[in-house]
């Protein structure tokens, strides 16, 4: 393809609303352009991207059986009604009326229309197992859409669906599904990290996330040293480190004034104790109605943070808690945060299992300046459950004694094991050998195919663009045509074009009338794997230049032996 062909337009600045590299070099590059906040056209280069990465998707899901399908992105209230989605997921989920005044939302996801799609059609156990996918585009109203495709309103999505007759055979299948992404993302040449994760609001309780690895990643993964074990920080386990000094007095509980102390750092420091020898209690409304309010108590050590997710998944919530406020604290206790604690609460307490190790506590008195020592869990107040509800943090023990360490990473793809949630409730049953129906057990894949190409750019760029990787390359090579008005020059660029096209090599050639700086900086901005300069004095000498755009390697190539040595290079890079 010629730049004259295509509709591309380079930036020099970057736009204002960029936060990233990888997205303020889309749009610099003309890849994607903002039609509104969340809402991008996707260019002719990255949708060459986004192609190739579905065809790999499309390769990968085939070679293990998997079905594809098509689901309409408008999709009717009754459905998620069924499910009881239609109010949980919130304002997330765009919905309207038509002329009829039928109620119907945009596609956030299609757990229901999938359900509701092979519900009439499955009746035996001979029907069964299946995975359908489908590429669709997806909807979700962020409130505050950023960061490009990683974070948009509308962007394009592989989800796939699996159906078994049994727990086993799910597993099954989420194993199946669990190695074809990781053939997929091996395929791609990226640094991604495979970790255990939570499920959110689409529910089940396995669940893995792939993430891309890079600075600015949105998820804080962490991974133990000398182990398999990874986890996104949301749910990942590990092992408190608790010193062994810490006595009990066997006093009775008693008052101890503390005037003005509002933190643990403070309370730390005022009784000369360590931060991880104090107890902190923090408040969580569990109500699922936003009219009523349920408040719990949650316990942890002086230095560590309560995890909203652990609560959400041990108390089976739709959605992680949010604190209660400042003035609800005060309703409920009597006192203001940092003088509050467990004893005497109208409200269900649960303490971090960290806590247990401490046989006396020193909390708040639910009295303004006011704290408590030498409390017992049992005899001073009463304990609903004991669980884990500490945020790991880096240096902590995983829980196979190894040292957890911090990186960040973009999720791009999530596997889940769904169970029944999603068949039990919109009755998506099958006649077992005994003619006995039974729920069918489901499973849930998805893959962001635009923000894993925009990952892709995150983990691979430098200060003059984008390093595409070979998979993902809108292009393998870019030729830089300096003297387009010389027929021989001419002549000798398009066999080269036509010896790589023959190849299955796909070459982008910029012909444009414009001086060699700026197609040379265009060149690394756009970022193909290959640069092949085609200048005056070169072709006299009878070479042509290529250039390796990630090492900036530069070879003087005779033309004679151009396209071997480019098929050569895209083959090693390739294979990199």
């Amino acid at each position: 393809m010629k730049w004259s062909q295509t509709h591309l337009y380079t930036l020099k600045e970057s736009p204002a609303d960029a936060e990233i590299e990888s997205h303020k070099l889309l749009v610099r590059s003309g890849f994607i352009k903002k039609l509104a906040p969340g809402l991008f056209t996707y260019g002719a280069m990255a949708l060459r991207s986004l192609r190739k990465f579905e065809a790999i998707l499309r390769q990968e899901l085939e070679k293990v059986g998997c079905v594809e399908v098509l689901m309409p992105v408008v999709q009717p209230k009754e459905i998620w009604q069924e499910t009881g989605r239609w109010t949980t997921m919130g304002d997330g989920l765009l919905k309207f009326k038509n002329r009829n005044q039928h109620e119907f939302c945009l596609g956030a996801t299609h757990e229901e229309a999938v359900t509701d799609y092979i519900r009439h059609d499955i009746k035996s156990y001979r029907d069964l197992p299946k995975i359908i996918y489908q590429v669709q585009t997806k909807y979700r109203d962020e409130i505050r859409p950023r960061f490009g495709l990683m974070r948009g309103r509308e962007f394009i999505m592989k989800d796939a669906y699996s159906f078994d007759l049994s727990q086993e055979a799910a597993h099954d299948s989420y194993e199946k599904m669990y190695q074809a992404y990781q053939n997929i993302f091996n395929r791609l040449g990226l640094d991604y990290r495979v970790v255990q994760a939570d499920s959110g609001s689409i529910g089940g309780d396995k669940s893995h996330e792939f993430h891309v690895l890079a600075e600015s990643g949105e998820d804080h993964l962490l991974v133990e040293e000398g182990s398999d074990y990874a986890a996104n920080s949301e749910v990942c386990m590990s092992q408190p480190s608790i010193a062994p000094s810490v006595k009990a007095t066997g006093e009775k509980m008693a008052e101890i004034e503390t005037k003005g102390i509002r933190t643990i750092e403070s309370l730390s420091s005022y009784l000369n104790v360590p931060a991880n020898h104090l107890v902190k209690t923090m408040f969580f409304d569990i109500s699922s109605d936003p009219k009523k309010h349920q408040p719990i108590a949650v316990l942890v050590l002086g230095d560590d943070e309560v995890n909203p997710v652990k609560i959400k998944n041990l108390l089976k919530l739709d959605l992680p808690p949010e604190p209660i406020n400042e003035a609800q604290v005060k309703a409920l206790t009597g006192a203001m945060p940092g003088s509050c604690g467990p004893v005497n609460l109208k409200c269900d307490v649960y303490m971090d299992k960290a806590v247990e190790s401490l046989p006396e506590i020193v909390v708040g008195a639910n009295k303004d300046d006011i704290h408590l020592k030498n409390v017992v869990a049992g005899r001073d107040f009463k304990v609903k459950q004991v669980a884990d509800f500490r945020l790991a943090k880096p240096g902590d023990k995983g829980p196979n004694g190894g040292t957890l360490k911090s990186y960040r990473g973009i999720e791009v793809g999530h596997v889940f094991y769904l169970g029944n949630k999603y068949s039990k409730a919109m009755n998506a049953n099958y006649l077992d050998a005994n003619g006995k129906s039974q729920i069918i057990e489901m499973g849930c894949y998805g893959i962001g195919v635009g923000r894993t190409v925009q990952a892709a750019i995150e983990q691979n760029h430098d200060k003059d663009g984008m390093i595409w990787p070979m998979a993902l390359a809108p292009f393998h090579v870019h030729i830089c045509h300096l003297d387009p008005a010389d027929e021989s020059a001419n002549e000798k660029v398009e066999a080269l074009n036509q010896a790589l096209a023959a190849s299955q090599i796909d070459v982008f050639i910029d012909e444009r009338k414009a001086r060699p700086g700026v197609k040379f900086k265009d060149a690394d901005l756009l970022g193909f794997p290959v640069r092949v300069t085609a200048g005056k004095r070169g072709l006299e000498n009878g070479v042509f230049e290529v250039v390796v755009r990630k090492s900036k390697a530069k070879h003087e190539v005779e033309i004679s032996k151009a396209a071997e040595f480019i098929q050569n290079l895209v083959r090693e890079l390739n294979e990199q």
